[in-house]
């Protein structure tokens, strides 16, 4: 069943949610900035933090000149140092800490007090924090290698668990996103993959029930079980079987669980070559849609409801994929649960749908840019719940490379 975007509502609620257009600011890919998961060196500290510890003992300095001689300014030269720590290179914060050393050595044999017990205690007391910044400046380069070191290895897990697609399938244009609720995140229970397969281009887009490991575990099962039931069944729906399979035999291995509550919500299509149309089986998951070269957006609605992967217990039945037409110049959008129940500040669910509707996208990368964009704007820069994109285009014979981009946001 296919439903336009203008008049669709929540499949949950019933109830519609307003938009208020496409965010102004786009996800642009402008020369000189650094691709997505490129690693950039890491930057010197800013103008601001390395004149910190100087002002400081500047500060010291003024304060011992102007305060009779009872009053002490070590507090300042032993901040110094410190301030220092967090920010700067060993070498830099060894400097900083010599200057404030040698700053309060002088000041005392300046005003002839080097020789008394209160004199000899302040210069202890900015050599042993000194000391202690350097521990601290040590402990903190460390513990920024290992976060360094850890990030590496998660974003080289994503790639193994959860492989970028080809921009080009099968003749498609092809866009993936990832982005994670929680930050420095770089996998977790959503999934997508896409093959070109002897029966067309076939992909998945679902999402795991859980958090952590397991869900991560669960994700490298299904894509596996995708991959190597993608080329062998010869239909959609023994395709779905497979995994549905794959998932109980997941859930027999982890004996301490129940495996009825083991499952994934997932949206697997086909697209035969050269027939203009696309084969959709779901199960559970947000139904995906297709925005049409004139910037019309249809939901395209599963003829019955199933069950998630994972559930056969509580009921089986033949899967039945549905058919829609897939025009030449249209984009499939498929996504998972943290975009459609993403919500604003008043609770107003976003509504992709309505969002997209009458938008052009030069390609599907750049939809994917506007939507991620648009959805920081509606959440105010957060969301609850790992958001999982796949765009899929078919290019017209006569449709030119590149388009202009519509303006998107509605005149006030």
């Amino acid at each position: 069943m296919v439903k336009t975007g203008r008049g669709a509502r929540d499949r949950r609620g019933g109830r519609g949610r307003r938009g208020v257009g496409i965010a102004r600011d786009w996800v642009s890919r402008r020369e000189g900035e650094p691709v997505r998961g490129e690693e950039t060196p890491n930057p010197r500290p800013s103008r601001f933090r390395f004149w910190l510890p100087i002002g400081v003992i500047f500060v010291g300095v003024v304060f011992d000149s102007v305060t009779p001689t009872r009053f002490t300014a070590s507090p300042f030269f032993a901040a110094a140092p410190m301030v220092a720590a967090p920010f700067f290179t060993f070498a830099g914060t060894a400097v900083v800490a010599l200057v404030a050393i040698a700053t309060e050595a002088l000041l005392r044999i300046g005003d002839g007090t080097i020789g008394r017990v209160q004199a000899v205690g302040d210069l202890i007391t900015v050599v042993t924090v000194s000391a202690l910044a350097l521990g601290i400046n040590r402990i903190v380069r460390r513990s920024g290698e290992r976060l360094a070191s850890a990030r590496i290895i998660a974003e080289a897990a994503q790639r193994a668990v959860l492989p970028q697609p080809s921009e080009r399938i099968g003749g498609l244009h092809i866009a993936a996103r990832y982005e994670a609720a929680q930050e420095d995140a770089f996998i977790g229970g959503d999934l997508f993959a896409v093959q070109d397969t002897p029966h067309g281009v076939r992909l998945i887009v679902g999402d795991v029930r859980g958090k952590g490991m397991e869900a991560v575990e669960t994700v490298a099962v299904l894509v596996g079980a995708f991959r190597e039931a993608a080329e062998q069944e010869r239909t959609l729906e023994g395709v779905a079987h497979r995994l549905d399979r794959a998932l109980m035999r997941e859930g027999t291995r982890r004996s301490e669980r129940d495996a009825a509550e083991s499952f994934t919500t997932a949206v697997l299509a086909e697209i035969p070559r050269g027939e203009g149309i696309v084969r959709l089986v779901n199960r559970g998951h947000p139904e995906p849609m297709l925005l049409e070269s004139g910037g019309v957006v249809k939901t395209l609605e599963p003829g019955q409801f199933a069950l998630p992967l994972g559930m056969t217990e509580l009921g089986v039945w033949p899967d039945r994929a549905d058919t829609a037409p897939y025009p030449e110049g249209a984009t499939l959008l498929f996504y998972t649960d943290g975009l459609s129940e993403a919500r604003d500040s008043d609770g107003v669910f976003y509504d992709p749908a309505q969002r997209l509707n009458g938008r052009i996208f030069p390609g599907p990368e750049e939809l994917l840019d506007a939507v991620v964009g648009d959805v920081r704007v509606h959440t105010g820069g957060g969301s609850t719940d790992d958001m999982a994109l796949l765009a899929v285009s078919r290019p017209g014979v006569r449709e030119p490379k590149r388009r202009r981009i519509m303006n998107v946001v509605p005149p006030r």
